[in-house]
């Protein structure tokens, strides 16, 4: 008897530890919609889709930083550094494509940056990273001059680059009858690159070899794994995917400020640390990620619903990282 209840015990904590993010996710919508009829609507929830998009972009590349057992506070910087870079691309006459394409590779080359100072300079994560964000925050201000870019879709000459960068933050894919289901192309984004991030963790030799480099750098080493470049790597990832999130923002407000992406960092690693990933690297999945990142966005947009204040939200969010963690040292 005794056993059978240990067992049963033991059985829970496995559900609890496994699928407690989906679980909170589950309780935190059924609770929000009962108190709030207007979170419940279509249209509150393809506009949480969108707002989830930001943060979940940037979450994905910090989920391969800290399975590889580093981090990366640099993430918002490098958001706002690289929406500067296409902004001012874009209004200097450089077609919208270009800019895109330019801003992607500046924010995989800031992303390398951070990469080459963790393994060339041997500092640590948090410090060389807590360099690289204030340096390309210090950048961005230089870059405009602490003022705003505006007027960016006007700017573009071609009538096809000027779509091309509305589409990415405001377009939507319309289908069904009389057009009724309209999904953000943000969201679509994300869920693209969620599939592609899951392939490439848990399907290819590079994917096993940030888990490996994160579980145990030395045996990883031993068998092989040449453990710099998975970090810088993860490194560049996590700029490319930052500059992309930045992109999809300007697109979105048609603006490029140099305090974009300020706080970011927060939101990325609670949405990590939320869906189950090990803070010491080595374990964890990116499907929970996307879990953590929708308990953000719900928790935000519901808050917001509700009226609550700004100033306790920032409370509210440190108590959810705070228990995410706390949960995580337990498992």
């Amino acid at each position: 008897m005794g056993k059978n209840i240990e067992k049963n015990k033991l059985n829970i904590g496995t559900l609890i530890g496994e699928y407690g993010a989906y679980i909170a996710l589950v309780l935190l919508v059924v609770v929000i919609s009962c108190v709030s009829p207007e979170f419940r609507t279509g249209s509150n929830f393809l506009n949480l889709l969108r707002q989830a998009s930001f943060n979940g972009l940037i979450a994905f590349g910090m989920t391969c930083v800290i399975l590889s057992d580093g981090i990366d506070l640099s993430v918002g910087s490098t958001f706002a550094l690289s929406a500067i870079i296409c902004a001012e691309l874009m209004i200097h006459g450089i077609p919208a494509a270009a800019a895109i394409l330019i801003a992607l590779l500046a924010g995989t080359a800031l992303g390398m940056v951070s990469g080459v100072l963790v393994t060339k300079g041997r500092l640590q994560p948090f410090i060389a990273t807590l360099i690289t964000m204030t340096a390309y925050r210090g950048l961005a201000l230089i870059i405009t001059d602490g003022k705003p870019v505006s007027r960016l879709a006007a700017s573009v000459k071609s009538e096809s680059g000027a779509f091309l960068f509305k589409v990415l933050g405001k377009g939507s894919f319309v289908f069904g009858p009389n057009d009724m289901i309209s999904i953000p192309i943000p969201a679509i984004i994300l869920i693209l690159f969620l599939l592609v991030f899951y392939f490439v963790l848990h399907h290819t030799t590079f994917g096993r070899r940030i888990y490996a480099t994160g579980s145990n750098e030395k045996c990883a080493r031993l068998v092989g794994v040449n453990t710099t470049k998975i970090r810088i790597a993860v490194y560049s990832i996590s700029g490319f995917m930052s500059a992309l999130a930045g992109l999809i923002m300007i697109s979105r407000v048609d603006s490029a400020q140099p305090t974009l992406g300020e706080g970011y960092e927060l939101d990325a690693i609670a949405a990590v640390a939320l869906g189950g990933t090990s803070m010491s690297g080595g374990r964890g999945k990116i499907v929970g990620t996307i879990a953590g990142v929708l308990i953000i966005a719900v928790l935000n947009n519901g808050l917001n619903i509700l009226g609550v204040s700004t100033y306790y939200q920032e409370v509210i969010k440190a108590v959810v990282i705070l228990v995410a963690v706390l949960s995580d040292r337990k498992r």
